[in-house]
């Protein structure tokens, strides 16, 4: 099937004091279109079309901190839905607008949302798959999760049978504008047909490869393909005032 990606820079800056400023470059793959625009020259190590969980794989051969750490994520819905996380092989209690979760490195992590405005009827089963990870200062990892941000439009997108791919990444502070960012999102358009990881990856860091879809089971299948296998998560709930702080 011939598709059409469009891309945009989602600029989800979350300034802390450590400096970080974490965006996100999005692509949409619609259905029945063809691809117009030239793909890029260069031959890059890894490609946002690779299988989940390849990516995160390969990156752990390179060494460091990664294998045995547990990345603080923060997944947010838009108002009026609720998200869930796989864990011991069913779905979380669903949470809204925001959940906080403890995620491994290079594996890959099922969600659930429900409620997507205009499309209540409708579950999305987006994924998340870490292939970096950030260091916070010390004792300070749950007050700087990183920022997953299912936004209304990625998850109407995706409930009429679209597929989108986000990729969050740490903005390289040679090429940042020295001016201050209110939180939020805002919308860059890039060039058609670019990888949104390769545009990621000249921009900053990768950190997380988000793909959402609306493919649904017919039930939770019992050798774990549709869950990844259920792998270990950390669930932060009712955490106190001071570890946002």
């Amino acid at each position: 099937m011939t598709t059409v990606r469009t891309l945009r820079i989602s600029a989800f800056r979350r300034t802390s004091a450590a400096g970080w400023i974490l965006l996100a470059v999005w692509a949409l793959a619609l259905p029945g279109h063809r691809v117009l625009a030239q793909q890029p020259q260069a031959h890059w190590l890894h490609a946002g079309v690779m299988p989940p969980g390849a990516i995160g794989g390969q990156r752990l051969l390179r060494g460091g901190p990664l294998s045995c750490y547990t990345q603080p994520v923060e997944i947010s819905v838009p108002e009026g839905a609720a998200v869930s996380v796989v864990t011991g092989g069913g779905f979380a209690e669903p949470h809204s607008p925001s959940q906080v979760v403890g995620m491994r490195l290079a594996m890959v992590y099922r969600l659930r949302v429900t409620g997507v405005p205009n499309y209540e009827e409708t579950e999305v089963y987006p994924t998340v798959e870490l292939i970096d990870r950030l260091y916070p200062p010390a004792g300070k990892m749950l007050s700087f999760p990183v920022p997953i941000e299912l936004t209304k439009e990625d998850l109407q997108f995706a409930a009429q049978g679209s597929f989108v791919t986000r990729v969050v990444y740490v903005e390289d502070p040679a090429q940042a504008l020295p001016v201050e960012q209110k939180e939020g999102v805002h919308w860059f358009e890039a060039r058609q047909g670019e990888d949104p990881l390769v545009t990621a990856d000249m921009l900053g860091r990768p950190i997380a490869i988000v793909r959402i879809g609306a493919r649904r089971p017919p039930e939770m299948s019992p050798d774990g393909v549709f869950s990844y296998g259920s792998p270990p998560i950390e669930l932060y709930d009712n955490l106190p005032q001071t570890y946002r702080e």
